[in-house]
């Protein structure tokens, strides 16, 4: 009897992976040792808590703060770090470490879970990420602890790294009170790390290393900084640049009267909270005011923001700014009548535009349905329904105070809406893709349709 053998491609494996990782984490959070009053808390909380932290979303039944002992934020953090960085990426870097060689498989692996064009220089460039990471989140506790340590001692120093390491993942998960960072919205040290670190984070390493390549070549030569970047850095670094700013200024417009965000602040504390609300819809899940007291206009803005997300390659969730803006680009391509789709003086690849069509299709798909499911088992206001499950889709962590009330039905279907949002749409069209024999390919006849 021949046994057939059962092989998996590295989309298989990567999404595997992260499965392996939220069951391991959720069994570690659900040990009484994780506990902080030392009693187990129920195992779908426990496996919501490693779903929405190795997913880097922050989504949160139970309060982290009150909930989870010493041990157990610290198996939160781990899992924070890996879902940020990849569990392909961790075990590669252990790989690394041990001077073991890496084979083929694993850069093809660290390829697709980085999303990279070629496999060449792929160990220098996972250096240079880890590197990079550990030295941002380092400089962003320190900044942290000059608040952190004098409120609250030596505890402070667990705060600021936990905070950090969080900020900078884009997870939105923080252990300093029950409200996220609402105590804290005007103080300008905490806006402005934590703003750093997200956006440094959701802006990815290719942008970050074209950056760097470009600023030497000014020093050297005094070239003209922005039409030396690649045009993926230029896309992101507009795209990122735009949004955030359009996303304060009708923050502050729209919130400036509201007696419960910002009309009893300064101007200068409006100005800033504003800017904070934009930079956490772009996949933070941090909050400064309560989501659920902002206006509807507002709450529309963020929903478009939490969806875009940040730019690929880095830790950020969304459908990413650069598939956005080709799509956008393809459809005044169309409405102009051209032929082929380009920015910045360069032409776009049909098949970025496919992949770009197949991304926000099939993320909207997933947000469709989950708020259809999660609207059958709650009876919560259909606007707070769908901020969650947007939230959940592009692995943002904002909610309008609906995820503490979920029922146990409410907790998987946000669990599952996390973990598909967070492997991403291409993964899942890849892994259930049913490739066909290449044998006496027949096309179809073409036939013109009416569109529009």
């Amino acid at each position: 009897m021949i046994k057939k053998k059962i092989s998996f491609s590295t989309t298989h494996l990567i999404m595997l992976s992260f499965i392996i990782g939220i069951i391991a984490g959720s069994i570690l959070l659900s040990l009484p040792i994780s506990s902080a009053s030392g009693a187990p808390v129920p195992y779908t909380d426990a496996l919501f808590t490693a779903t929405t932290a190795i997913c880097v979303t922050g989504l949160v039944t139970m309060t982290t703060v009150t909930t989870w002992s010493i041990f157990g934020q610290t198996v939160i953090l781990l899992l924070i770090q890996i879902g940020g960085l990849g569990i392909v990426t961790i075990m590669s870097i252990i790989l690394i470490g041990m001077n073991r060689r890496l084979g083929l498989k694993s850069r093809i692996l660290l390829q697709d879970a980085f999303n990279l064009n070629s496999l060449s220089g792929m160990v220098v460039f996972l250096k240079k990420v880890v590197f990079g990471t550990l030295l941002v989140e380092g400089i962003g506790s320190l900044m942290y602890m000059t608040v952190f340590v004098p409120r609250f001692g030596i505890r402070g120093v667990w705060i600021s790294v936990f905070n950090s390491i969080s900020a900078f993942c884009n997870a939105g998960i923080d252990i300093i009170s029950e409200n996220s960072l609402c105590d804290y919205a005007t103080n300008p040290m905490i806006n402005i790390t934590t703003s750093l670190l997200v956006i440094l984070g959701g802006l990815g390493y290719i942008v970050w290393w074209d950056v760097i390549r470009v600023t030497k070549d000014f020093r050297r030569q005094k070239l003209k900084c922005f039409s030396r970047l690649t045009l993926h850095s230029k896309i992101a670094l507009t795209a990122t640049g735009i949004l955030l700013l359009s996303g304060s200024i009708l923050f502050f417009l729209f919130e400036y009267n509201n007696p419960l965000t910002l009309s009893p602040l300064s101007l200068p504390d409006k100005i800033q909270v504003a800017v904070f609300q934009s930079v956490t819809t772009r996949t933070a899940g941090f909050a400064s005011v309560p989501q659920q007291d902002l206006t509807n206009a507002s709450s529309v803005v963020s929903l478009m923001l939490m969806f875009i997300g940040g730019s690929p390659v880095g830790t950020a969730g969304g459908v990413k700014t650069v598939t956005f803006v080709v799509l956008v680009s393809a459809a005044l391509s169309a409405i102009r009548n051209e032929d082929e789709v380009s920015l910045f003086g360069r032409r776009i690849p049909k098949q970025a535009i496919s992949k770009a069509v197949a991304v926000i299709t099939v993320s909207f798909i997933i947000s469709f349905i989950s708020t259809v499911l999660l609207s059958a088992v709650t009876d919560a206001m259909l606007l707070d329904v769908v901020y969650e499950t947007v939230s959940a889709t592009a692995t943002v962590g904002l909610t309008r105070d609906l995820t503490p009330h979920l029922n146990i039905w409410g907790k998987i279907i946000i669990i599952i809406t996390m973990y598909l949002g967070r492997v991403g749409p291409i993964s899942l069209l890849i892994a259930f893709n049913i490739k066909k024999e290449k044998q006496n390919i027949i096309t179809d006849p073409i036939e013109k349709i009416s569109i529009g």
